[in-house]
């Protein structure tokens, strides 16, 4: 592990853009080690995901932590604090909105964990010692803060210097426009194709505005499914109202607690196909009646339907979080799927204990089919095949 550099007081400052792309070289590096390792580690568990070679997963988790402090090292240690203070500034002139008391304590995060990972690179253990490895896995919590969340500090960095968007429709002519949207958009002719958030947290959505064969791109501001959505710009294309419309800011996430690249640990995973193979291998009631049961098995090593449940709820979880008309239709939707699920579930369980109460085996005349066929002895003639029928010719 060496020092961290930086650059020389004399030197020539690093642009916004240059910061900028110091954090999403880190990222991209970081997303390499993060496949890797997981490959690595997929190779010590079993089919259930449970390790099985804990001293292999120990070295691949070695690798990945020593691995992400060399990237980090190379990429963004000359660079984190000069893209903080860059991200500060942008931050300070953006208008008020909800998400920039977030934003602060995220940057706030990531500058602390820039301080622990300076002193670590200042004061490197001795390289290939344990104590070297205690201080690689220690860092691998910031290391990982920054490969989630230091887009935000580029995000904000690229605005140095934006020029700030300004609507370019008179009252009249926004007015117009917005009710030749509303128009179409009763008439089914107005395809929604890309949406994103601006700085001051209104959703921008672009969408073609279709009129007798003809199509013109706008872009609203608002939710497009309530009322008061507005088109505040026509463009000719896409690429044109990108230059001119307000950037898009990172968007948010479900849960604030998420690691992409600091995921738990797995929990065992009841495939769906071996319980379907359980049952066709099986022979007693009790077989079935277990594959079932697992099926519906609730808890730390919850089965496929328990699974399906949960993917349901947490769906309808990130339709509710959209904070859209279209998205609370479709929580409550995935809301009533679950309650569905779950209904099946108890009638599954249910059904399953039955079975299980039967005590029953399946009768013997069910007999299995050889796959393997005894092959003849090397001295004997095989049998003479049956003569062909003889075909009579067709005449026309």
């Amino acid at each position: 592990m060496t020092p961290a550099s930086r650059p020389a007081p004399d030197g020539p400052l690093p642009t916004a853009p240059e910061l900028a792309n110091a954090a999403r070289d880190f990222r991209l590096r970081m997303a390499v080690i993060d496949r890797e390792t997981e490959a690595a580690l997929d190779m010590t568990r079993d089919r259930y995901g449970r390790t099985v070679h804990a001293g292999a997963a120990a070295a691949a988790r070695a690798h990945r932590d020593k691995a992400a402090v060399e990237a980090y090292a190379a990429h963004l240690a000359p660079h984190a604090e000069a893209l903080l203070d860059a991200a500060r500034l942008v931050l300070d002139e953006l208008p008020p909105a909800r998400h920039l008391a977030g934003w602060r304590a995220v940057l706030d995060g990531l500058a602390a964990s820039a301080a622990e990972i300076r002193r670590a690179l200042d004061r490197p253990a001795a390289p290939g010692s344990p104590a070297e490895r205690a201080q690689h896995a220690a860092l691998w919590p910031h290391l990982a803060a920054w490969a989630d969340h230091g887009s935000l500090a580029s995000n904000l960095a690229d605005q140095q210097g934006g020029q700030h968007h300004k609507a370019p429709l008179t009252d009249e002519e926004q007015q117009m426009w917005t009710e030749r949207a509303q128009a179409a958009q009763r008439r089914g002719e107005l395809e929604l194709t890309e949406s994103w958030y601006a700085a001051d947290g209104q959703p921008i959505t672009l969408a073609y505005l279709v009129e007798d064969d003809d199509s013109t791109v706008v872009a609203l501001r608002g939710d497009p499914d309530a009322s008061g959505w507005q088109v505040v710009g026509h463009y000719a294309h896409e690429y044109e109202a990108g230059k001119v419309l307000p950037a898009p800011v990172p968007p948010g996430v479900l849960r604030p607690d998420v690691s992409r690249f600091n995921r738990p640990a797995q929990v065992p995973d009841v495939l769906l196909q071996d319980l379907i193979r359980d049952v066709v291998e099986g022979q007693t009631a009790g077989d079935a009646s277990n594959a079932l049961l697992s099926a519906v098995q609730r808890g730390y090593d919850a089965g496929p339907m328990i699974r399906l449940q949960e993917l349901l709820e947490t769906s309808g979880q990130f339709a509710s979080a959209l904070e859209t008309v279209q998205g609370r239709q479709i929580a409550a939707r995935l809301a009533a799927l679950s309650r569905q699920i779950e209904f099946l579930t108890r009638e599954v369980e249910e059904a399953a204990e039955d079975l299980g109460a039967t005590v029953a085996v399946l009768p013997p005349h069910r007999t299995p089919v050889l796959r393997a066929r005894p092959r003849p002895a090397v001295d004997t003639t095989p049998p003479t095949p049956p003569p062909r029928a003889s075909t009579p010719a067709r005449h026309r």
